[in-house]
This record gives C-alpha cells, sequence and structure tokens, in this order.
C-alpha cells in the first residue's frame, strides 16, 4: 500500500490545503464572518432579485433582514445608484457580501470574437469597482462557456488571458474573482475546478493575496455530481456558497430542468455529508440563496430552510 493511503481523510485535507499551488486566504476571500457575527458558522445572504416586496432599495433590505438574513447580494453592473445601495445598507445593518457579474453569460470571456471578450473584461472591471464601493468581498463569475463553437481548451485559453489582465486590478481593489460552476460545460470536475484556480493565483501579483477562487454551487453540482467530493478537492479554494434544492430523481423523470422544481431542504442532496465535509475544510462563511424569491414570508421560508440544512 502506497503512502498516500496511510493518510486518513482529514489528514489528506490538511496536506492538500498545504500542497496548493496558491491557496486562497480565508480572510481575504469572505470564508470569515464579519466581527459582529464571529458565532455564526453560516452567514445568509439571497440574491437582490428573489426579493419581491418593497418599492425602494431600504425597503427591500429591510424585508431580507426581518427574513431572517444577514446580507444580500447585488449585480453589477446594474440601473442601481451605487449611493442608494448604501444609504439602504446603513441604515438596515444589511451586509453586501458581494456581487454578481451581470454580464457574463451575454459577454463570456471564452468568446471567440476578441471585442466580446474586451466587454466581458470591461464589465467585469466595473463589477471588481462597484463590489469595492460597497463593501463586499467577491465578484461572483461564471469564467467561460463551453458549446460547439467554443472547445474546453478554448475556453480555459481565452479566459486565463483575460484573467491575468484583470488581476491586477482585483489584486489592487482587494476584491476577490469567484468562479462558479453552471451549467457550462466546462470545469467538470473538482480537479479541474482546483487547477484553473491555481493557475489563474499565478497572475496575483507578488506578495498580494489570491486574487481567485471558487464560489460553489451545492445545488448545481448535485445534478452531475457529489458536493462533498468537490468540497474536499478544493480546499483551500472555496470563499462562498450558493444553495438551492434539487432534486436527480425529478430530473429523471420530467428532465434536468425539472430537478429544480424541489425547496432547499427537499430531493436527495446530501446535506449531512455537504455540512460534514464543510467541518472537515473549516468553512465559516456566507451562503446565498438562489432560488425563486418573492415577498417576506416565501423569503422567510427560504430563510428557515437553509437554518434546518445548515444545522444537520
Amino acid at each position: 500500500m502506497g503512502a498516500e493511503h496511510s493518510l486518513d481523510r482529514r489528514s489528506f485535507i490538511v496536506a492538500a490545503s498545504a500542497l496548493a499551488i496558491a491557496p486562497l486566504s480565508l480572510a481575504r476571500s469572505g470564508a470569515q464572518p464579519a466581527p459582529g457575527d464571529r458565532g455564526k458558522r453560516i452567514l445568509k445572504s439571497l440574491k437582490f432579485g428573489m426579493i419581491k416586496e418593497g418599492q425602494s432599495v431600504r425597503d427591500r433590505f429591510e424585508v431580507a433582514r426581518e427574513a431572517g438574513f444577514d446580507g444580500v447580494e447585488m449585480d453589477s453592473p446594474s440601473d442601481l445608484d451605487l449611493e442608494t445601495i448604501l444609504r439602504a445598507k446603513e441604515a438596515t445593518g444589511i451586509q453586501i457580501p458581494g456581487v454578481v457579474d451581470s454580464a457574463h453569460w451575454s459577454q463570456p470571456l471564452s468568446d471567440p470574437s476578441q471585442e466580446v471578450r474586451r466587454a466581458g473584461r470591461v464589465a467585469l472591471e466595473s463589477a471588481i469597482h462597484d463590489c469595492k464601493a460597497l463593501g463586499g468581498t467577491t465578484v461572483l463569475l461564471v469564467p467561460a462557456v463551453v458549446n460547439a463553437e467554443v472547445s474546453p481548451a478554448d475556453a480555459w485559453r481565452r479566459s486565463m488571458r483575460e484573467l491575468e489582465q484583470i488581476a491586477p486590478t482585483a489584486s489592487e481593489a482587494k476584491i476577490g474573482i469567484a468562479f462558479e460552476n453552471v451549467w457550462n460545460n466546462f470545469l467538470l470536475s473538482p480537479s479541474a475546478a482546483a487547477r484553473y484556480v491555481d493557475e489563474a493565483n499565478r497572475f496575483t501579483p507578488p506578495g498580494a493575496a489570491p486574487v481567485f477562487s471558487w464560489y460553489f454551487d451545492i445545488g448545481n453540482i448535485w445534478r452531475y455530481g457529489w458536493p462533498q467530493h468537490w468540497i474536499r478537492e478544493l480546499v483551500g479554494r472555496i470563499s462562498k456558497l450558493d444553495v438551492k434544492g434539487y432534486s436527480r430523481a425529478k430530473a429523471d423523470k420530467e428532465g434536468k430542468w425539472a430537478g429544480f422544481g424541489v425547496e432547499i431542504d427537499e430531493g436527495e442532496l446530501p446535506w449531512d455529508q455537504v455540512n460534514r465535509a464543510l467541518d472537515e475544510i473549516g468553512y465559516r462563511g456566507w451562503a446565498s440563496a438562489e432560488v425563486g424569491g418573492g415577498n417576506l414570508a416565501r423569503l422567510k421560508d427560504i430563510s428557515d430552510r437553509m437554518d434546518r440544512v445548515f444545522a444537520r
């Protein structure tokens, strides 16, 4: 039996973290609770577009706070005024852990067109500056899309060139860029995801904290993998979590998109194993709901479901 087999699971995770090319600084990435929330293992956020009650940004933040959320993630670039968001944040106590790049589907960094890629990079730069202004720590980015016209190798090569150009801007702003796993046919294994983060972090300026991390979507992975395996293999690289429900059984009967037709604590997703893996890598930080939203009652229900799955 080889020496690697003599390591138990926890020892392996510690060793893997130490050997990572550019392990993520958790304090930098947002994976540490804010000073006033040290007792919380998980801080709950949701996407701004999920809040369907309230006229103003402040009204909607108040609804989110009453529903039990600690933070709200914004889209960027967007038409919302930054000063309006900041006033709402100060008045309500809601935190803004980060922003979601709103251009990564329409202007992917893997597009065959140099102009489209450039537009995507400019939008990402804008998101970085907005995130900094709002007091966030990460920009969620879908880094590339593979399709009939774009091969995995092309997606990797093109997106890396754009990330190399954006890294100094993100590092100077002290804003991380967190890659999310979605059904974009790219980085379909945890080992590929880890390698991509590590290669991108080679562009981090010398002496600076790593720029790039992983925004791990638990529900998205359950369609074709086991989230606990991804969590352990991405040790040292996960900065935030996205949370939704997914049912393989429903997808098998009604189609893969129908699998999302369950609530966060429904379906077969192995939350016990997810929590065990998160504990093993020492994750403490943000988890953001990404499901159909609604009024205060609906958001309270989502918040309660998040409490239940993370309490297991």
